[in-house]
């Protein structure tokens, strides 16, 4: 028969027996000076991040750059798709076929506002890991210069480095007053 050696209670006791016997002379040895620990360190700063994160604020506040016509009509439909990516990815969201995990609805805010907490939602939908998400900008179809909303987030969205696609939502999700947003994980 294969397995552990049977062992019954005597034998244990007969080992503990046997340590305290071997171990009966031996006392404690003398506590020398012991360093002590200085304060607990810092957690680490992550400065490069910081600074990239910096460098992408700057660069999606910059001036459109030439040829980038950005001006929308208020029923326009927005849609755009980063280099790299399949044209499928592009239809499937727009057909309704991911999760939106978090909403951010800008109605009512000036454009410097919205900028601000649009790259706030970005920021933080990127770090939960939530891979699709939902802007409602509205149509600005009660703005006097149009629909300043609108032409901020697809500007916004589309130098963002963490979107890889985005389009007008589907008619019951918001339609051309709102994008679906497709985030890098």
């Amino acid at each position: 028969m294969y397995g552990a050696p049977v062992t019954d209670e005597k034998d244990s006791r007969d080992d503990a027996e046997l340590f305290r016997a071997a171990v009966a002379d031996a006392r404690p040895l003398k506590a020398e000076a012991r360093v002590e620990q200085g304060p607990a360190r810092p957690a680490p700063v992550p400065r490069q991040r910081q600074r990239d994160e910096r460098a992408v604020m700057e660069e999606l506040l910059d001036p459109p750059e030439p040829g980038e016509d950005l001006e929308l009509e208020t029923g326009e439909e927005l849609r755009f798709l980063r280099d790299g990516y399949p044209p499928r990815l592009l239809k499937r969201l727009r057909r309704g076929q991911f999760v939106v995990r978090m909403h951010l609805d800008l109605h009512h805010m000036t454009h410097d506002a919205a900028r601000h907490v649009l790259l706030e939602f970005l920021t933080d939908a990127v770090d939960s890991g939530a891979g699709c998400v939902r802007v409602v900008h509205g149509k600005g179809l009660r703005s006097r210069n149009g629909p300043v909303l609108k032409i901020m987030a697809n500007r916004l969205l589309r130098r963002h480095p963490k979107v890889v696609a985005f389009t007008s939502a589907r008619p019951v999700d918001g339609g051309t007053g709102a994008v679906v947003v497709l985030l890098k994980r």
